[in-house]
């Protein structure tokens, strides 16, 4: 049976955290044909403009996309709009209950909440909104320093790039950790930055 991966997308969503990630489950397709495919989803048939620029045209809209075995929600500024946004966080809630995985990355797990996805849950967010997301997901626990965590079938990323490695991770629950190992080397993420990250 073929496991289809929903990645939602609308006005001021991050790029790499949809990119990436659709990188990842698309390289798994490609290596493993007929047993994957990813599809993009936006509330209306239009394109969106995403965080820095990007456009895209969503493969479905709500009302005509397939069933998801996998469903993702990426962050960017655009999440601070759609979390009262009543159409998708309703279309969210309804499709969740039937995903066997439930996933974000950054700011994404702020849309989550307004789905009423993450009470009782440890989540995860990008650093510079662990503390706001804290603040308003008070039912959930809201943990800094990972670059991702698990809690039942919610999956929860940190910012941008910490996406792939929760797809990695994905594909490695889907299929198995050899299948996970084959997509990273493929899309040769192995991160070595060449200048190191150095806190004030």
């Amino acid at each position: 049976m073929t496991v289809t991966v929903g990645i939602v997308v609308f006005d001021g969503a991050e790029e790499l955290d949809f990119v990436g990630p659709y990188e990842v489950f698309a390289a798994a397709a490609m290596l493993r044909p007929g047993a994957l495919r990813v599809v993009t989803i936006s509330e209306r048939p239009e394109a969106i403009r995403s965080a820095k620029g990007l456009r895209v045209l969503a493969d479905h809209a709500f009302a005509d996309a397939p069933a998801l075995d996998v469903v993702l929600v990426p962050g960017g500024q655009g999440t601070r709009r759609e979390v009262d946004n009543a159409v998708l966080t309703g279309w969210l809630r309804e499709v969740a209950s039937r995903c066997r995985w439930v996933t974000s990355v950054c700011t994404g797990s702020l849309v989550l909440h307004g789905a009423g996805l993450v009470a009782g849950r440890r989540i995860t967010t990008h650093w510079s909104f662990v503390a706001p997301l804290r603040e308003r997901a008070s039912e959930a626990t809201v943990l800094d320093d990972v670059r991702y965590v698990r809690d039942g079938n919610l999956v929860t990323a940190a910012g941008v790039s910490a996406g792939i490695d929760m797809a990695l991770w994905l594909v490695g629950q889907l299929f198995d950790p050899p299948t996970a190992r084959l997509v990273q080397r493929y899309i040769q993420y192995d991160p070595a930055p060449p200048y190191a990250a150095e806190t004030p």
